[in-house]
């Protein structure tokens, strides 16, 4: 027992030891040595390290896992979006994109260690059950999910149709957190990337870009065809909450807008041969059509390049809030076994000069996300660029619009239980079935605020005693909630095309892009149709 005494207190004097000679380390110049060891000697401390832990941890570990917290923290010290995705959920992300499979709709990212969606696929379960970008998961089926991959996570919310979940997310700040449960099934996502078509009013065309899939270009050809058909002398653009996708994809739609070898954009790596200009082909068939863009805070990746190209070369005017400031070229590589490595290969540059990622080097994933359509740090946008026609713009933490217009009220965290408990459907369905079917009464219907006024009232009073919540909203919050109820009472009633009416009708961004064509030719220096 002696024995064992003394030997403890040897391991307390050592570790005392330790303890005090660290800070004398930390502050002590690193050696020469130590500085230009080489890659095989780092290999060597990486194997040493690894090794100990296996032969000496407390708690027994194994080396495939111990491996991948490395990849995780490698990856993680590069960008906030490189990552190491496993075999079967490469597959299953194969399966979904060629609709084998179902999904609930929304994808994630590791922000501060919690699962975070950071975009809800339209019209999607998610999207019906109210599950907004922001929103951290919590559990999965009665499952909590912390310490599970981002990858291991939507390969379990991707499944065959049917298939049902309970979810419990969280919204609001991460100290006090208000948690909200829905219930959802997993079902095919229509994964077209124009999502809306259609006429403004007699001369204006509206197309809503929601991806950048394989085939963007395309549908967004096909789509300008049909409002030109329709009498369509200009268009309106969203790329709202467009999370990016293919580069090539939004090449192909840049070029339907630009004359032939129009630079589009350019990538900057630090192996000169993955540099490369993108330029457009042929001449645009829409190289003359007035255009106006529309961006937000969750607009990113290729859809940003796409908004900046067209804003760099005096083309189209942006309309509403900073981007997201995603500025990244990555490229898929193919590791033994099936799994696969997602890495950052390049930045995109606009044609003008600008870098529009936004800084990442110092912050914690957190504060990255957080940041997003508030601009980069002020060295960022000091520097300023200039487009073909002398207008001035910056880099850096995303795209600033030409126009900035203000962003929507958020909605209540109590918001997604009323959806998912059905209350907005039942005060919304119960109203509908009453209105005329008849194409006076959904023109009516459209602007009627007084009768969705008065759902949004018969609303808050079921959510109060429901939810047993003091539902104490604002007016803007108050305003939204009601056209929220309008716009489901014109679905219900009227069908899908009456939605669509109804969006456009109250969409404020819309009217206001409307009431910017007429200053085109002065904003842009151009002349328009």
């Amino acid at each position: 027992m002696s024995r064992d005494i003394s030997s403890r207190r040897n391991l307390v004097v050592r570790c005392g030891l330790a303890v005090a000679v660290l800070p004398l380390l930390l502050a002590a110049p690193l050696s020469t040595a130590v500085a230009q060891r080489s890659a095989y000697e780092e290999l060597q401390v990486f194997s040493g390290v690894l090794n100990h832990i296996r032969n000496n941890y407390v708690d027994s570990v194994s080396y495939s896992s111990l491996v991948r917290a490395a990849i995780d923290g490698m990856l993680k010290s590069l960008d906030p979006h490189s990552r190491y995705i496993p075999a079967y959920a490469w597959q299953r992300m194969i399966d979904l994109t060629e609709g084998k499979i179902g999904a609930v709709g929304v994808t994630l990212e590791n922000v501060e260690d919690q699962p975070t969606v950071v975009s809800v696929v339209p019209e999607s379960p998610a999207a019906r059950k109210g599950i907004q970008p922001g929103d951290r998961l919590y559990s999965i089926n009665d499952t909590v999910v912390a310490g599970l991959s981002i990858p291991e996570l939507e390969a379990r919310l991707v499944a065959r149709k049917g298939t049902k979940y309970k979810l419990i997310l969280e919204r609001g700040p991460r100290l006090e957190p208000h948690q909200y449960f829905v219930s959802l099934k997993a079902d095919n996502l229509k994964r077209h990337d124009v999502t809306i078509v259609r006429m403004v009013d007699e001369e204006t065309g509206y197309l809503k870009l929601a991806e950048f899939n394989e085939k963007a270009g395309e549908e967004v050809k096909k789509a300008i065809g049909r409002l030109k058909k329709s009498h369509a002398r200009r268009v309106i653009l969203d790329l709202r909450g467009n999370p990016g996708g293919l580069v090539v994809s939004a090449v192909e739609v840049a070029s339907l807008f630009f004359p032939k070898k129009t630079v589009v954009f350019k990538t900057q790596s630090s192996r000169k041969h993955m540099e490369e200009v993108f330029v457009t082909e042929k001449n645009g068939k829409f190289r003359e059509l007035p255009l106006v863009v529309l961006i937000d805070e969750r607009t990113a990746s290729a859809a940003e390049a796409l908004a900046a190209s067209l804003q760099d070369h005096d083309r189209a005017l942006l309309l509403g809030r900073r981007s997201f400031g995603k500025a990244l070229m990555q490229a898929p590589f193919f590791l033994p076994g099936g799994d696969v490595l997602m890495l950052t290969m390049g930045h995109v540059i606009t044609p003008s000069g600008r870098f529009i990622q936004r800084r990442y080097r110092g912050l914690r994933a957190a504060q990255y996300y957080a940041f997003a359509g508030k601009g980069g740090a002020a060295a960022d946008t000091a520097q300023v660029f200039r487009t073909d026609g002398g207008r001035e713009v910056r880099g850096g933490g995303g795209i600033e619009p030409d126009e900035a217009l203000p962003g929507r009220a958020e909605l209540p965290v109590w918001w997604s239980a009323a959806a998912d408990s059905g209350y907005y459907e039942a005060v919304a369905d119960s109203v509908a079935y009453t209105l005329p079917e008849t194409r006076e009464a959904l023109a009516a219907w459209i602007h009627d605020e007084a009768r969705w006024a008065r759902m949004t009232g018969v609303f808050l009073e079921h959510v109060r005693n429901s939810l047993h919540v003091t539902a104490a909203i604002e007016t803007e919050v108050r305003a939204r909630i009601g056209r929220l109820l309008g716009l489901r009472a014109a679905e219900v009633r009227w069908g899908p095309d009456a939605r669509e009416e109804f969006l456009l009708a109250n969409d404020s961004d819309v009217g206001k892009a409307l009431e910017y064509f007429p200053k085109l030719p002065e904003i842009l220096g151009h002349q328009s149709d």
